[in-house]
This record gives C-alpha cells, sequence and structure tokens, in this order.
C-alpha cells in the first residue's frame, strides 16, 4: 500500500525545534513537499523538494525550516528551527504520485495527488 504518515508534531515553546518526519511507503521521494494548515486559514506551502533536488520555501519559513530525505529510509524531515506562535498549524506532507499537475507552482497545493493525515504542531509563546 501507499502511505504517507506523518509523525514528530507536538508542542514546543518559541524559539524551539521540531522534527517531522513523514514516510512515504510505496512512493519514491520526488516532487515531495510540506504544507500546513491552520484553524481558519487555507493550507497554505511550506517548502518543496524538486526530483532533481531544488528546494523551494515560503517566505514565512526560509531561514528556518530545513526539508530534507533519507532514501534508504524512503523518509522525508522537515526540520523546524526558531519556531514563532504563528507556526502553530496541522502539517501535512504531500506527494505527486502520477507528476500530472507538476507544471503548477512548487508551493500550489493542487500540484500533489497524495497526502497524509497530518502531524500537529503547536509553538507557545
Amino acid at each position: 500500500a501507499q502511505v504517507l504518515a506523518e509523525s514528530g508534531g507536538g508542542s514546543v515553546q518559541a524559539g524551539g525545534a521540531l522534527r517531522l518526519s513523514c514516510r512515504a511507503a510505496g512512493y519514491i521521494l520526488d516532487n515531495m513537499g510540506w504544507f500546513r494548515q491552520a484553524p481558519g486559514k487555507e493550507r497554505e506551502g511550506v517548502v518543496a523538494l524538486d526530483r532533481d533536488g531544488r528546494t523551494t520555501y515560503a517566505e514565512s519559513v526560509a531561514g528556518r525550516f530545513t526539508i530534507s530525505k533519507e532514501n534508504v529510509k524512503n523518509t522525508l524531515y522537515l526540520q523546524m528551527s526558531s519556531v514563532k506562535p504563528e507556526d502553530t498549524a496541522m502539517y501535512y506532507c504531500a506527494a505527486s504520485k502520477y507528476g500530472g499537475m507538476l507544471w503548477l507552482p512548487r508551493l500550489s497545493s493542487r500540484r500533489y495527488d497524495s497526502w497524509g493525515q497530518g502531524t500537529q504542531v503547536t509553538v507557545s509563546s
């Protein structure tokens, strides 16, 4: 079965760090992304990782968050540092399994056709 399973969320104080993981069973780690959605807000792109290794970060997280992957473990990571209360959201891992929408912007949710269930991150001030 092909499954995207996020983990690593939790509560952290502002200025702290957290690492999210996304186990991508049955996927090749090409064209992946992390998204987040806060209550009452639309889902927004956090960072995208292309097949060729190119990364695209949202301005709000650039310099604080880092995406990486470990092919041997088929796992995608999001290292979050210097977190802020506004980073509080449900974080989702996304993949473009079929590659049919890769012409869309890298941080557009419509670019991706597979999603995990999400992991909650709460940052307190």
